[in-house]
């Protein structure tokens, strides 16, 4: 691919909801651009965007892809990111390298609930932005109902450049607003001019009066102007939308049709004339080396720096770290150091990189995307400069997984292949993440979503020929005692010559704080128990708080005394008092009121205002305690609430249904509380059912 200056880039992310047609938009960009000989579809699986098998088989964007089209001389790198919650990881790091966005939405479905999260991640990063609806073909799209349902949501912000013409339920052509002028597509794929058809003046003028106004938003001088009657020129209409676009106060709606490849024309057009290119955009990072602001800018003349955004680390491709270049003119075999990991790297060759295939390039000019193959240490969100001007920029923040679930092997002896699979896929996705609970003897993998996780399975069966099970994560209940006990075990083994023999006496009560498992105490006099062989009997508590004997859950909060006992002179060895202790704390523990404690967290509900009762009804389901309601604008409410960890599994699935998939939630740990004796008596039941078994 050629090289192109900082002023000739548009990095432009594609957002919206799982479904609505983005990858579609792409492919016909990409064939309207001669990239390809026929347009590909996802349901035929071969779109340059949805290469990978797991997307091809499910129908869905999974990761974010980039695809640079070079239109009128101009380097749009499109990147087409995931519409479904469950990779919103993915969206987030190509919001991180884009300098606008459009986010797209269904003709025919409308607003839904990933168009709203589409603008808040937007809002988030203030992105310049612009609508674009698909399926104006179809007969049940309503362009005039979605653009009112914007401007209910976002005011005057909305500014419709088209309407969509239909003529024998055909979609032919459309109306230009700021022209006020229809064009008809012709078999050469152009336009023809020809008179606003009758049917459609009342919406040009519904239009045209909320395009002026947005314009009229953009200043004081054109407020008073619109206020007092005067007309806009084209040019000043196209100058203010421009300012407006680029601040973020005019966002501009335009639509078409991916399957007859139209409207892809005027979208690109106004891509490259309302969008800024990177060199028209604001990009800081820190000098390490004196702690001061270093204002990349996208400044070529500025020195090297870069922004690793994505990692795809791919058995059939090979690995890549996708960058943005924020300053300077990135060359092959330059040198860049990583200040996170305090390590050099050699560049090597420079790529861009369009669906799953790459092509080298000679330079990447600062504000261009690219990668860079095989990097040694760096990771997704490090930062690549030079050393003599080490630079560093705020990672992205990636939404945190919530959702988990135990696996294990398939087949024995996979566990390494299966880590190191997983090690690779946590490089390319950054809300994949294990954790080895070895406290309940599990590992358990986090993810954004159930259905995300069912993809990893399937990504290490297809991708890394090594399977694993999904199955119910075991809750981290613990035990404690609620009462006093005084007991005492003897042991006492004779078997001809050396025998063995320990003798405690053990007071056990709460300790009155869960923050400790246990705490050890002494009170004998007149040696009983000699000295020596305390540390034995600490070691019997240490191995029998491990696991309780109510159902075998870690203990905690206990207080243990050892005030009497007895001791053999020759027979007496550290084993026998280690086991007495044992022993004696079974039985002790037993007699104490024992109780079996669950995980308590706090779980923040995220849902839009009609579905809250649906929310708090399944909430009251489980056990929760909802604390509060608050709302936080736009038809939003956030739902305060207390919740056993048991009652989380699968909610993500549920509050998915119950809220059409706008609802989210958090959560974190608080403290453990009494296990009600329903559930109680289940996991003893359990307990005593799996001992019985072995």
């Amino acid at each position: 691919m050629n090289v192109f200056t900082t002023d000739k880039i548009r990095n432009v992310v594609l957002l919206g909801h799982g479904g609505c047609g983005k990858t579609s938009l792409v492919e016909a960009i990409a064939y309207l651009a001669g990239m390809t000989n026929r347009m590909g579809t996802v349901a035929n699986g071969n779109t340059i965007s949805d290469y990978d098998k797991e997307e091809i088989k499910r129908g869905i964007s999974i990761k974010t892809t980039v695809v640079p089209v070079v239109w009128d001389g101009v380097k749009v790198n499109l990147l087409d990111a995931p519409g479904f919650h469950d990779y919103v990881g993915e969206a987030e790091e190509a919001v991180a390298a884009a300098d606008a966005a459009v986010i797209v939405i269904s003709g025919k479905a409308g607003v839904e609930a990933g168009t709203k999260r589409a603008w808040d991640l937007c809002e988030k990063r203030k992105l310049p932005r612009m609508f674009f609806v698909t399926d104006m073909d179809d007969d049940k799209a309503s362009f005039r109902e979605i653009v009112q349902n914007l401007q209910e949501m976002y005011g005057k912000h909305i500014a419709p450049f088209h309407l969509p013409i239909r003529e024998n339920e055909q979609f032919v052509g459309y109306v230009n607003v700021i022209q006020q002028k229809a064009k008809r597509w012709n078999d050469k794929g152009t336009v023809d001019k020809f008179d606003v058809p009758d049917y459609s003046r009342e919406n040009l003028s519904i239009c045209r009066e909320a395009l002026l106004e947005s314009v009229a938003e953009t200043s004081e001088e054109y407020m008073e102007r619109y206020f007092g009657g005067d007309e806009f020129s084209e040019d000043e209409i196209r100058q203010a939308l421009r300012v407006g676009v680029m601040d973020g106060s005019v966002v501009p709606v335009l639509m078409g049709s991916n399957t007859l490849a139209r409207g892809m024309y005027t979208l690109m057009a106004d891509i490259i004339k309302y969008f800024p290119s990177p060199d028209h955009c604001k990009c800081a990072g820190i000098n390490t080396e004196n702690n001061e602001v270093f204002e990349a800018d996208y400044n070529f003349a500025k020195p090297k720096s870069a922004y690793i955004f994505k990692t795809i680390a791919d058995p059939y491709i090979g690995t890549y770290s996708l960058i943005k270049v924020n300053s300077g003119v990135l060359k092959p075999d330059d040198m860049l150091f990583n200040y996170h990991r305090d390590v050099d790297e050699k560049v090597g060759k420079l790529y861009t990189i369009c669906g799953n295939k790459v092509e080298e390039v000679k330079e990447l000019h600062a504000g261009d995307i690219g990668a860079l193959a095989k990097l040694t240490d760096s990771q997704t969100t490090d930062t690549l400069s030079t050393r003599k001007v080490p630079v560093t920029y705020i990672r992205t923040s990636i939404s945190k997984p919530y959702v988990y679930r135990r696996y294990k092997a398939k087949n024995k002896g996979d566990e390494d292949k299966i880590s190191q699979a997983l090690g690779k896929m946590m490089k390319e996705d950054l809300t994949i993440k294990t954790v080895n609970d070895g406290e309940n003897g599990q590992t358990l993998i986090y993810g954004i979503s159930a259905q995300q996780l069912e993809v990893v399975q399937s990504v290490l069966q297809e991708k890394y020929k090594v399977g694993i099970d999904l199955l119910r994560p075991k809750i981290a209940f613990k035990e404690t005692i609620n009462g006093k006990s005084d007991t005492e075990y003897k042991y006492k083994k004779q078997s001809g010559g050396h025998g063995q023999y320990g003798h405690v006496k053990i007071i056990m009560e709460p300790l009155g704080t869960m923050d400790k498992q246990y705490e050890f105490a002494q009170t004998v006099v007149g040696g009983a128990v000699p000295k020596n062989y305390y540390p034995a009997v600490e070691k019997g508590v240490i191995e029998s708080v491990k696991a309780g004997p109510l159902a075998g859950y870690p203990v905690t909060g206990v207080k243990v005394t050892l005030y009497d006992g007895s001791y053999h002179p020759v027979d007496s060895s550290e084993l026998a008092f280690k086991v007495a202790t044992e022993q004696a704390f079974k039985k002790g523990f037993m007699d104490a009121k024992p109780v079996l404690l669950e995980p308590i967290a706090a779980l923040t509900v995220t849902v839009s205002d009609e579905f809250t009762g649906d929310v708090m009804g399944d909430l009251n389901k489980r056990r929760a305690r909802v604390l509060g309601m608050n709302p936080v604008g736009n038809g939003i409410t956030e739902i305060q609430a207390e919740i056993p960890y048991m009652e989380l599994y699968e909610y993500d699935t549920r509050l998915y249904s119950m809220s059409r998939g706008s609802g989210l939630f958090a959560y974190e740990f608080v403290r453990y509380e009494q296990a009600p004796d329903e559930v109680a008596k289940a996991e003893i039941a359990k307990n005593q059912a799996a001992e019985e078994s072995k």
